[in-house]
């Protein structure tokens, strides 16, 4: 891998570090749009969990005083479940694939009416959300946005939504680099690899509480759209023109 392929992927990793750290989101899609770039979907997929693992673990051990652990513990079961269908199946979707899923997702999500978005804190959703997010992320990479539909209905702030979501991905990190390393093995990864990586991606999240002490509800909300749907229509953009060109 070239000098500027390395600057490109490690800068990428301290930006999405310090995005996701500030709105729990969006990072992850602005990470794995550039890993799917010089790797191929499962290298890539590994990586990117390993890498968001570091991420996603320390802003959970920063915010964990605010954390809404029986949310939790029910998204941790339905993740189990979706495990192990999931891994039963075994499926590896293509580099087209992943972006189109990615770009898509935040319109899939404005699709269904607000009044009919459940809230993450009434009972039984937790284990329906862990079931249905890590289905999609297992296909598409990133489950944060689906995710992110039972938080907007719900009373919690910024704070508690932010820690509660950072435990919930943490855990989903961890099933996905199991899912694809189980299945296609790790690629030339190596620790002289995500060690780096790791580092960068601390580096961004450590940053990001000092934005989000000094952002308003109202103002972490929008830039989290702004962001999403910007990435959006680049990631629909280059999955429709892959399928263009058979590449």
């Amino acid at each position: 891998m070239t000098a500027a392929a390395l600057a490109i992927i490690g800068t990428t990793i301290v930006v999405s570090s310090f995005i996701s750290g500030v709105f729990g989101m969006a990072g992850g899609m602005v990470l794995l749009g550039v890993l799917l770039v010089y790797f191929d979907v499962a290298t890539a997929m590994v990586l990117f969990s390993i890498i968001q693992l570091g991420t996603n673990g320390w802003r959970a051990f920063h915010w964990r005083s605010f954390v809404r652990w029986p949310i939790f513990w029910g998204y941790f079961a339905g993740a189990i479940v979706a495990f192990a269908v999931m891994r039963t199946i075994a499926y590896v979707p293509d580099k087209a694939v992943v972006y189109i899923l990615l770009g898509a997702m935040p319109f899939f999500v404005d699709v269904l009416p607000k009044s009919m978005r459940p809230s993450i804190e009434w009972r039984g959703v937790p284990v329906f959300t862990g079931v249905v997010t890590t289905v999609i992320q297992f296909l598409s990479g990133v489950g944060g946005l689906f995710l992110d539909i039972f938080f907007q209905k719900s009373q919690l702030d910024r704070k508690t939504t932010n820690a509660t979501k950072a435990v919930t991905q943490t855990f989903s990190h961890v099933l996905r680099g199991l899912y694809f390393g189980s299945i296609a093995g790790v690629g030339e990864l190596s620790a002289t690899m995500w060690l780096p990586a790791i580092v960068l991606a601390l580096i961004g999240a450590m940053a990001a509480p000092y934005v989000v002490e000094r952002m308003s509800d109202h103002g972490f909300r929008q830039w989290t759209l702004w962001i999403i749907y910007g990435l959006s229509v680049v990631y629909l953009a280059r999955g429709g023109w892959m399928l263009w060109t058979g590449q």
